[in-house]
């Protein structure tokens, strides 16, 4: 099934996961807008633990809320009309433009027909098409998974239903490139391989003259043209779509600064690394502080010199809470805080940090309820609606007066006793003021909902400041604008892929339908 005429489409498919298909469609989106076109993103199926919220209210994944900012745009709904959230090793929660549908066996969903997710898919494209002149549209890992292939809806069906030229990209940074890439056009019928129109060799690391050799070659294996070797792009400060980011070099952080006290003033942060980790560029502002080191950690001793102790937002806060007792990390965490250290707890993070967490349901655990880590006095329940919702407040306690922008993606409901609370907050689009979070009377313990929290330069800069002055250091003024940076990393990501990336291919293909 085609959509009607309208925007023209192009697609990018990997010959498997974490080539950088999300970068070079953030890449085009750029491109494309700073051209003077009407771009949007679209990915009909993702699956990520990493997630945004759009102005409506509803929630995708984070990589199509990227590639819109790089556009200029808002992000909707419909440009990731099948998000799955992964709630454990066989189970996913399925969300349907932004909306919870259900919660499945992974042998459910693949082994289902998917006709009326199919159906959210042409419409919510049909929508996107009607408002843009063109749509950069994003496979998810390789088209050619020929067990799955017949049930797909996110590779070339997608691609087929919006006429879309489509763009091969292969990852040469792990080996293999020629095989990855003549092996995926052999998988694909005639009629797919007819859509192929050019194949993007990424992460190339070193001289690309030396691989020219290389592109003659692939040319003449692949019979379709090579029109870009781009190169591997160190710190591209851009934030990642899923766990699969956590393999890049922004994240594996020398483990070092968490087991022996630095004698330079440097702030050593660990995050907790859950085992159902979600939304963890949460953390991204931090890496961009000159005297702030994060490391992702997952043993007691980990946590011995650190200065800060942050518990992230996770989308099984049962099954992690268990194996945070079960690690020793809860016993390690309450004697840290017991020494003065710093504990920041974020949604599921902060729904640790009470009393109690209760699943009457078994929405995430076969426990009816399991303890916290008493830091306040309050219980969470996991419920069966999701909230999710873009908000805006003002900081209370010791940081009072600070303004903060953030989003809330959960399914559990905090009620609060005695506990000093947080933020007074409300969402953008209700005018219903609320109490989010709670915290101690000297803000060294804090735990919110609020998504985000640290992409506020003004908090972040008071936050890290107490961490500096406890160490007996000089308070900094406030060095990094998150929002500058993120400008500035799209328009850098743009200005290398321009020139590596042959764009007078890329718009003879949209030449015949522009608008």
């Amino acid at each position: 099934m085609r959509t009607k005429a309208g925007a023209r489409s192009i697609m990018l498919l990997g010959t498997a996961s974490n080539v950088g298909k999300s970068t070079l469609c953030t890449a085009l989106c750029r491109i494309l807008a700073q051209d003077g076109y009407r771009v949007a993103p679209f990915k009909a199926q993702n699956m990520s633990l990493n997630s945004a919220v759009t102005p409506s209210g509803r929630e995708i994944g984070r990589a199509q809320a990227v590639q819109a900012e790089a556009a200029g745009i808002l992000p909707s709904e419909h440009m990731n009309p099948v998000l799955l959230k992964p709630t454990g090793v066989t189970r996913s929660q399925v969300i349907v433009q932004g909306k919870v549908k259900d919660t499945v066996s992974a042998r459910t969903y693949f082994q289902s027909n998917k006709e009326e997710l199919w159906t959210a898919v042409t419409e919510s494209f049909q929508f996107l098409q009607e408002r843009y002149e063109v749509i950069v549209m994003e496979g998810a890992g390789s088209p050619v998974e020929m067990n799955l292939k017949a049930r797909d809806i996110v590779n070339m069906r997608a691609a087929m239903m919006a006429d879309a030229d489509v763009l091969l990209v292969a990852d040469i940074d792990r080996g293999g490139v020629f095989a990855s890439v003549v092996g995926t056009l052999h998988l694909l019928t005639a009629q797919e391989r007819a859509r192929v129109k050019g194949v993007i060799i990424n992460k190339f690391r070193g001289d690309p003259a030396l691989f020219e050799e290389g592109v003659h070659l692939l040319e003449e294996y692949a019979k379709v043209p090579v029109l870009g070797v781009i190169p591997h792009i160190s710190d591209l400060g851009i934030e990642e779509e899923d766990s699969l980011g956590l393999e890049s070099e922004r994240y594996r952080m020398p483990r070092e600064f968490s087991l022996e006290a630095s004698s330079e003033q440097v702030l050593q942060i660990a995050v907790i690394a859950f085992p159902h980790l979600a939304n963890f560029t949460d953390f991204d502002p931090l890496f961009l502080e000159p005297d702030v080191v994060v490391n992702f950690c997952d043993h007691p001793n980990d946590l011995q010199h650190v200065d800060a102790i942050i518990l992230p937002g996770t989308k099984n806060t049962m099954e992690d809470l268990r194996w945070l007792k079960e690690s020793g990390l809860a016993s390690a965490i309450r004697e840290r805080v017991q020494k003065g250290t710093y504990v920041l707890g974020i949604c599921g993070g902060f729904q640790m940090l009470g009393q109690q967490v209760r699943d009457p349901h078994h929405h995430e655990s076969s426990q009816n309820a399991i303890a916290g880590l008493e830091l306040f006095d309050c219980d969470t329940v996991i419920s069966d609606e999701k909230r999710t919702e873009l908000v805006v407040g003002e900081l209370q306690g010791p940081y009072a007066g600070i303004a903060v922008t953030g989003y809330e993606i959960h399914m559990g409901k905090t009620s609060m006793r005695s506990q000093q609370i947080f933020a007074f907050a409300h969402s953008e689009r209700e005018n219903l003021l609320s109490a989010d979070g709670a915290q101690s009377a000297d803000g060294s313990q804090i735990g919110t909902y609020l998504h985000g929290i640290l992409h506020n330069d003004d908090f972040r800069t008071v936050w890290l400041n107490r961490l500096r002055v406890r160490r007996g250091w000089t308070a900094k003024e406030q060095t990094v604008v998150t929002r500058d940076v993120r400008k500035a990393a799209y328009d850098r990501l743009a200005e290398i892929v321009r020139q590596h990336l042959n764009m007078e291919a890329i718009y003879q293909m949209l030449s015949s339908k522009r608008l």
